[in-house]
């Protein structure tokens, strides 16, 4: 017997059945045994369950994040530990999101032809442009260097005195606004 949205229905010991739509191990008036509509959308995505799993995974998550700016963070005199963790924190969120919500966890394997020349890619461009940034100063002509702003000026700018808390609402005030 088969079904035309299906093909042949297979009973559990590999023979196609005659009257029996047992599939898996599972009967099913309309043949569709283990693959249904809803349970092969559940069986494959993982159903609401999964979805659960991962927003409690990202609010667990974002909670770390924003432990990174409290008084309980045990790093507060190295920034670049917390920003290393802000950014493995961030990639993890990412990587949940694309993988879960936009389900290319559950996509064939041509997703690898895509994402792999894409990430070299963003890897090469990391390796190459950030040194150029950081650097960009180093080579300046001496005329040049001498435009280039330092944390003193943008103080000045905004009227912040050497030395003080740096709030513009105190800058505001001097001005009389």
């Amino acid at each position: 017997m088969s079904n035309p949205n299906h093909g042949p229905v297979v009973t559990a010991h590999g023979a196609a059945g005659e009257n029996s739509h047992s599939v898996g191990g599972r009967n099913d008036d309309q043949g569709h045994g283990d693959h249904g509509h809803d349970e092969h959308h559940d069986e494959h995505h993982g159903g609401l369950r999964i979805y659960i799993y991962v927003f409690v995974a990202l609010c667990v998550l974002t909670t770390a994040s924003f432990f990174t700016y409290s008084s309980a963070w045990p790093w507060k005199n190295t920034p670049q530990v917390g920003w290393a963790f802000m950014m493995a924190v961030s990639c993890t969120k990412a990587m949940l999101v694309i993988l879960f919500f936009m389900h290319v966890k559950y996509e064939a394997n041509w997703k690898y032809v895509l994402t792999i020349p894409a990430g070299m890619m963003s890897i090469f461009l990391m390796l190459m442009l950030v040194p150029d940034v950081g650097m960009r100063t180093r080579w300046y002509s001496e005329e040049r260097q001498s435009f280039v702003g330092t944390p003193k000026d943008k103080d000045e700018l905004l009227g912040i005195a050497p030395g003080s808390a740096g709030s513009h609402a105190a800058s505001s005030a001097k001005a009389g606004h």
